[in-house]
């Protein structure tokens, strides 16, 4: 029942992730975090797929390491919340909704930018003579 669980998790953080990769608005790496997580507790052979995606592999692996968001992502789940919160002011929703949903995303933002950003390491330049 335990396993049963973590996997329901892991699909369901998976899905939300693959509709974060084509909708604005909808993050991809958090929920990708999200299934990486309740993979590991488990479904290891799906924690080594996501861990090992050529694409956000290496952006997974980081999170895991040493909690480090790269700076791309920073600015773009920014950029992507900034344009929800305008779209939300638009919308029907309630006053009390708009202000919530808004200021989420704004503390949100404020943890994100407080996040450190992955090493990157250079090899040294060999001298040619």
């Amino acid at each position: 029942m335990r396993v049963l669980f973590w996997r329901s998790l892991v699909v369901i953080f998976v899905i939300l992730g693959f509709i974060g990769a084509v909708l604005p608005g909808m993050p991809t790496t958090v929920f990708l975090i999200l299934a990486a997580w309740a993979a590991s507790k488990g479904w290891p052979q799906m924690d080594a797929w996501l861990l090992s995606h050529p694409k956000y592999g290496q952006t997974l692996r980081d999170w895991r390491a040493n909690g480090t968001v790269p700076r791309k992502a920073k600015w773009f789940a920014t950029i992507m919340m900034l344009i929800s919160a305008c779209i939300m002011l638009f919308t029907t929703a309630p006053l009390a909704v708009k202000i919530f949903t808004n200021l989420t995303m704004f503390v949100v933002a404020i943890w994100l930018w407080l996040r450190p950003e992955p090493v990157v390491v250079t090899p040294p330049k060999v001298k040619q003579e």
